[in-house]
């Protein structure tokens, strides 16, 4: 089975274009050459399931497109996506912000999804998605250093109480990389499939690994890629496994 975990950028693109007419303008006014762009990716990778962070469900940046639907209309797929903001969260008040989200994308059929949310931060959604054999947690973690570990230990709750083998995919924005998580991973279980640590942001010149693929024992992986794709300011990551 093949994992696609992609922190997209609302298909806002990367480089000179998103700073044009004035910086920073093309989050808000999009680039709408973008999506096709990364449909077209996707589908190279020919994944069974796909995790993707920043997704607009449906703004004005996106001409009201919601990219999880259109992106899983393109490639055969179910979608299951979500605001990523806590629900009295002023966030969910404000145009173009209120749109953004993180889904899930898979092939075969979903046996189960659950929206969880963490109690600290302001990306606060998980989204728990269920197969008959394992489970998959899509994350996007908070800026803030001290928000993340209350996130981290909030996740590693509800890995514990899940009876399935778990993978726990994306952006954990983790400025230390690996040995930032190396507690929670060691309590939850949890090897990464990037063993040898390479970096995933910036996609232009990577020198962070802000990006996470983890499983535990039960999973066991046959291949992992990180595909130098610019279609982001963040690389792709592509993990293949089988249950055990």
């Amino acid at each position: 089975m093949r994992l696609l975990l992609y922190n997209i950028r609302y298909a806002v693109g990367d480089g000179a274009s998103l700073h044009m007419p004035l910086p920073g303008a093309g989050y808000v006014l999009g680039n709408q050459t973008v999506l096709p762009e990364i449909i077209r990716f996707i589908k190279s990778v020919d994944p069974d399931i796909v995790g993707l962070i920043e997704v607009d469900t449906g703004s004005i940046r996106s001409r009201m497109v919601n990219q999880a639907e259109s992106i899983a209309t393109e490639l055969g797929m179910n979608t299951s996506y979500e605001t990523k903001y806590a629900e009295h969260s002023i966030n969910q008040l404000l145009p173009i912000v209120r749109k953004q989200g993180n889904a899930f994308l898979a092939a075969e059929r979903v046996h189960g999804e659950r929206f969880h949310y963490f109690d600290a931060g302001i990306k606060r959604l998980i989204i728990e998605l269920e197969m008959e054999q394992f489970a998959v947690f899509l994350v996007h973690l908070s800026l803030k250093y001290r928000h993340r570990h209350l996130q981290l230990r909030h996740l590693h709750d509800l890995i514990e109480a899940t009876e399935k083998p778990v993978i726990v995919a994306g952006d954990f924005n983790t400025f230390w990389g690996d040995n930032e998580i190396y507690l929670f991973k060691r309590a939850a279980g949890l090897e990464s499939a990037n063993v040898d640590g390479s970096p995933t942001y910036p996609a232009r010149a990577p020198r962070k690994e802000l990006d996470f693929i983890l499983y535990q024992r039960g999973i066991r992986i046959t291949g992992f890629d990180i595909p130098d794709s610019r279609l982001s300011d963040h690389l792709p990551l592509v993990c293949d496994f089988e249950v055990e």
